[in-house]
This record gives structure tokens, C-alpha cells and sequence, in this order.
């Protein structure tokens, strides 16, 4: 079975999506249903659903406001929903606590990058991985353990600098994060989101505030890591990038999914049209 379908082939499950008549979760690891969150009196998310299928690059586009950071808060836990389910690789994630979904595979990176700024860049990537034996205390200083720990610390130290090395920032090792630019800041966080070992990722905003040329370099790393079967889910207002990277495109309005297909679908949609584009695309 391919891990990522034709670009002609989106929206809901077709007959070869199924197995003994439900979603297969090999090729649709994320499924949201009827997705709600409300503040008060305003509703910021109201029904939304859509699956994402794996090894795909998926965009999620819509003005502010639409509901697509708080989307993205209710899958990844940050917020708990009002109503609807989130599934993941077949399994209820829904308002589970966002470790819990991280650990299950699911990780996001945010709008504005949440580095470690007093520490270096090389400790930010080692505070990442999952199941570290270090961090129980007995483990640290029993001797009979101890050397366990060490050697899972060479390991992940090594796997560290070899992502440092992929994004192009292992020259900034040693830098405390806080000094980073708002590209390099970007680049680590995506580097440390890797190091959990993520099935798949969301990616709020990963190109805001980043220059052109750092862009075009996180370009090429997305669709680098999505050739190795990584399936990605990306927030984004540049409805450019999206439609020339994305091969489907979701597209949000008032917390409703105004329509989803693909980029040239999405184009030729009127209602996208009107509501966004201006009647210009």
C-alpha cells in the first residue's frame, strides 16, 4: 500500500481507504469529527472535520479568525474541545494532555517558536527526546545503571547533532537559543520536534517571520522529511506556498471547512474565491 495518495484522489474515504468497512489508519492516521470550541459566547471552531492522510503535505489556510490555530490547539490538547473527536493511528486522542499526545506520535511546532532561550541550541535539541533514562534520579547515580544512562546520552547526542547538521544550524550549537534569529529559531524548533520521534507533524505559521532564503531552506527540508514518510499538516497564510508545496488544501471559515481538495480545486472554487482570494487567484 503507498503511503500517500495521488493528488486526484482527496476528501472523504474511498473504498480502498476501507478495511472490514472502516477508515484504514495506516493511510489516515488523523481523523477529526465534528471538531467544536467555543469561548464564551464566540464559537472558534464549529464542526470542523477532515482526515489527513499519511505521508501527505497538507495545507490549512483561512483569514484570521478562522479557527485554524484553535484547531490545531484542540487536536495537539493545548485546548480541550466542546464537542467532536480527534482519533489518531485509530485511537481517541481527544482532549488528551498535549505530552500525552506527543507521546502517541502527534507533535506541533507554534506560531511564535517556544525555544529555551538561557540554554544553548544543542541543549534545547536534548531536552526533546522521548524516554530518557536520566531523568530518574536513581538511574543517574546508581553505578550498575549508571553507564546505561551514559551510553543513551552518547546515542542521543549523536542523533542531535545529526539534525543540527540537516536544518544547517550546527555552527549555532553553542549559541543560546535566545540569540537566534526568527528563521533560526523556526529551524530549531523543528529540529527538536523531530528528535521525539513525531509520526506526524503540524506546523503553525513555520514560514511567519522568516526571511527568503531560510524559507526556501525549510522548503526543502519539509519536503525532504515528507519523501521519508513523514506526513505533515501545515497552518499557513501564504496562500501561495500552499497551493505550490500542498497537494491537498483545506481551507477554513468561521470555524467551518469552507471546502478541501486539491490546490487546483481550491483555486477554482467560488466560494474560496469570494471569501478569500478577492475574486483574484
Amino acid at each position: 500500500m503507498s503511503e500517500a495518495s495521488s493528488s486526484d484522489e482527496y476528501g472523504s474515504a474511498g473504498s480502498s481507504d476501507l478495511v472490514n468497512g472502516e477508515v484504514d489508519t495506516t493511510r489516515v492516521p488523523l481523523k477529526v469529527e465534528n471538531l467544536e470550541k467555543r469561548f464564551g459566547g464566540i464559537t472558534a471552531v464549529d464542526g470542523a472535520s477532515f482526515e489527513i492522510e499519511k505521508g501527505s503535505m497538507t495545507g490549512l489556510i483561512g483569514p484570521n479568525g478562522a479557527g485554524k490555530s484553535t484547531t490545531f490547539n484542540c487536536i495537539t490538547g493545548t485546548h480541550a474541545p466542546d464537542g467532536g473527536r480527534v482519533e489518531f493511528n485509530g485511537e481517541d486522542i481527544t482532549g488528551l494532555a498535549p505530552h500525552k499526545v506527543a507521546n502517541r506520535g502527534l507533535v506541533r511546532t507554534f506560531q511564535i517558536a517556544r525555544e529555551l532561550g538561557e540554554m544553548t541550541v544543542l541543549e534545547n535539541m536534548m531536552v526533546a527526546p522521548k524516554g530518557q533514562r536520566g531523568e530518574a534520579l536513581w538511574r543517574s547515580v546508581l553505578p550498575y545503571v549508571r553507564d546505561d544512562v551514559k551510553a543513551q546520552e552518547r546515542e542521543m547526542l549523536e542523533r542531535a547533532w545529526e539534525m543540527l547538521e540537516f536544518f544547517d544550524i550546527d555552527h549555532l550549537a553553542n549559541e543560546y537559543a535566545g540569540n537566534l534569529s526568527g528563521g533560526q529559531r523556526k529551524l530549531l524548533e523543528m529540529a527538536r520536534a523531530l528528535l521525539t520521534d513525531p509520526q506526524m507533524l503540524l506546523l503553525d505559521e513555520p514560514f511567519a517571520g522568516v526571511n527568503p532564503s531560510l524559507e526556501e531552506r525549510l522548503l526543502e527540508h519539509i519536503h525532504e522529511l515528507r519523501n521519508q514518510g513523514y506526513t505533515f499538516l501545515i497552518v499557513e497564510h501564504d496562500m501561495d506556498l500552499i497551493m505550490q508545496n500542498c497537494e491537498k488544501v483545506i481551507v477554513m471559515h468561521q470555524g467551518r471547512i469552507l471546502t478541501e481538495g486539491t490546490p487546483e480545486d481550491v483555486r477554482n472554487n467560488e466560494d474560496v474565491i469570494e471569501a478569500y482570494l478577492g475574486g483574484e487567484v
